[in-house]
């Protein structure tokens, strides 16, 4: 392959993951006309079309998704390659993209990211944050973060903590009105707040852990929302009783915003892994955020 056909593959790859000429162009240094020129031209010399374009959108056409997903694999090894060439480098360098939940952006990656940037500089850290799955290889990650024990055969998985706990939550207002739940069947009576899993496209099932017994079950209510924050807030509007992160709803518990009730039923999460592509070692950079990610968070985090 000659070095102007790398060099528009690359470019092109740049578009489809900046989402269009003009970002993609702000991240090149180069104007969005003279991108689109050359994948005008790109595009003429391979006899397909790659990108659709409109007056408001660019997004890649069919033969444009599936050679995407087979260039992202090769230059996340070229990337790697060329990283491990500064091995011998005093301090890492370079870029980590990594992708998390919510709640793991919020509560792992956040309270360590100042304490990660004194260290190294030199490296800069782009999260992006998805509840979805997400196939780190395909989309250019360099590592995830998800409540996956197990994971696909070639990845490297590494625990961060020991799970978290779920708080059953609704305001003092809604429970005056419906009265406060004394065991999970009286859910049935009651309006609840459901999640939509990402991935799935199915309802969370409540999930109830009493002296070793586990009880999962579909709760009623006519209200379904795929935002974990506007679970807490929705149940502090009274709309209903929410499934929650105990962490999450810590503060408004402590205001007294919101009651925590069913106590004694309350389940755990599973723990949070970060998991990267096993076919090599970490690159530098990417370890050194592992390394950071595994530490005890700063105090006052």
């Amino acid at each position: 392959m000659d070095r102007d056909t790398w060099n528009d593959l690359a470019v092109f790859a740049a578009i489809v993951e900046a989402g269009g000429f003009t970002r993609a162009g702000a991240r090149l240094g180069v104007s969005a006309s003279a991108l689109s020129h050359r994948m005008r031209l790109m595009e003429a010399r391979m006899g397909v079309r790659l990108l659709n374009r409109t007056t408001r959108s660019t997004a890649p056409t069919e033969a444009g998704e599936r050679l995407v997903a087979s260039l992202r694999p090769a230059m996340a090894e070229v990337d790697a390659a060329l990283i491990a060439l500064d091995v011998d480098r005093a301090r890492p360098a370079g870029r980590v993209r990594v992708t998390a939940h919510r709640s793991a952006a919020f509560g792992l990656v956040l309270p360590r990211l100042a304490r990660f940037a004194d260290d190294y500089p030199e490296i800069s850290v782009e999260l992006t944050v998805d509840d979805g799955l997400t196939d780190i290889v395909a989309a250019g990650y360099d590592a995830g973060i998800r409540r996956l024990p197990s994971l696909e055969q070639d990845m490297v998985s590494v625990r961060l903590d020991d799970g978290a706990r779920l708080s059953i939550v609704a305001a003092p207002a809604y429970l005056a009105a419906f009265g406060v739940p004394e065991n999970p069947s009286d859910l049935s009576r009651h309006r609840c707040l459901s999640y939509r899993l990402p991935t799935a496209g199915s309802l969370y099932r409540w999930t109830f852990e009493r002296d070793g017994q586990t009880t999962t079950m579909d709760v009623p209510g006519g209200f379904v929302t795929n935002d974990i924050d506007v679970l807490c807030e929705g149940a502090v509007a009274g709309v209903g009783l929410a499934c929650v992160l105990e962490t999450q709803a810590a503060p408004y518990v402590k205001s007294g915003a919101l009651v925590s009730v069913l106590e004694a039923w309350r389940p755990m999460l599973p723990p949070n892994y970060l998991y990267y592509a096993g076919r090599r070692n970490p690159p530098p950079a990417l370890r050194a955020f592992i390394d950071a990610m595994k530490a005890p968070a700063p105090a006052g985090a």
